[in-house]
């Protein structure tokens, strides 16, 4: 923090905390406490006296004393929030800019071209940076980067992802099932559909990108970068639409409704299996094997007392279990 808001380095920062924890000390004695040459503190005290964080002790001019912290921060912090403030109105001034220039967007410049799998990708990381509310996804292969796509420090500030994964992702083990968890521990909201109709990134509902599929070459892909207009309406009834289709994941017996004996293996099989993954993919994704999974499905459809598995996705139906997401829906 010292160094964020007084720019010090940490050798800086660490021996001004030194010195506030200490009523006085000599170079040589803060160089034993915090471990470095004699010369090297000098340097640093010599730097925080200029900077008026330490001063030379009026009784010793051999020691040194910290200033006052409340003296010393108050007046770059003052500083730093007079920045922040001018920025917050920049920032408002360029977004009344920005959307009347769209909402004057003629027929023709409210959807841009994006050209090259690189342009795709850092225009994508841009707009989910800049997300403010919710961001909404369909996943369909293949990926234009390896690893997720959801940015952690987003959703960090609060930004809501809803995604939906296209069955035969799962199949293929990209992402996989510990891809998912991780990603669902983060706030990411998943739910898995036999097939989606397009790649979509929709932002705050002002902005989409639409990869275009088809072409195996890099530099000659593209993608659609969609304002908001009519076609943006569509797109974002469309994803509403399908994710009140898609199946909720479960990823722990915790979030299952009612008091029958299943465990987190029983309920992520069953959250696979409702899906349509065949056993073997549901095996791999779990790191089991198909005759673990089949003997669980089977445990599974005794406990609910059914005698197939389309009886066994009916009766979880009943149950509630796929109303039990964390998302709350």
């Amino acid at each position: 923090m010292l160094s964020d808001v007084l720019g010090l380095t940490p050798e800086e920062a660490d021996t001004y905390r030194i010195l506030v924890s200490v009523a006085s000390a000599t170079p040589t004695g803060l160089a034993e406490l915090i471990g470095c040459d004699i010369r090297q503190v000098v340097g640093i005290l010599n730097r925080l006296e200029d900077q008026g964080l330490v001063a030379r002790s009026l009784g010793d001019t051999t020691r040194f004393v910290a200033a006052p912290p409340a003296a010393a921060l108050r007046a770059p912090l003052v500083q730093r929030q007079n920045e922040l403030d001018l920025a917050k109105l920049e920032l408002e001034s360029l977004d009344e800019i920005y959307r009347a220039t769209t909402l004057g967007r003629g027929a023709a410049e409210v959807v841009d071209v994006i050209h090259g799998t690189e342009a795709i990708r850092e225009r994508i990381g841009h707009i989910q940076l800049g997300a403010r509310r919710e961001v909404l996804n369909f996943a369909k292969a293949p990926y234009f980067s390896s690893g997720n796509m959801t940015d952690d420090a987003v959703i960090e500030r609060g930004v809501r992802y809803r995604v939906i994964i296209e069955r035969s992702m799962l199949d293929e083990g990209a992402p996989s099932f510990d891809e998912i968890i991780r990603a669902r521990a983060a706030g990411e909201m998943v739910r898995i559909a036999e097939s989606v109709p397009l790649k979509l990134f929709i932002v705050d509902s002002e902005l989409a990108i639409v990869p275009l599929l088809g072409s195996t070459n890099a530099a000659k892909a593209g993608a659609l970068l969609v304002h908001e207009c009519s076609l943006l309406d569509a797109l974002i009834a469309l994803f509403e639409s399908e994710w009140e289709k898609a199946t909720p994941f479960v990823a722990s017996a915790s979030t299952l409704q009612g008091e029958l004996a299943i465990d987190d293996l029983g309920a992520q099989i069953l959250s696979l299996l409702l899906t349509g993954l065949t056993d073997q993919a549901i095996a791999t994704q779990l790191h089991t094997s198909m005759r673990t999974v089949q003997r669980r499905i089977r445990q599974l459809m005794n406990t609910v007392k059914v005698q197939n598995r389309m009886q066994l996705g009916f009766r979880a139906a009943q149950l509630g279990w796929l109303e039990a997401e964390q998302d709350g829906s």
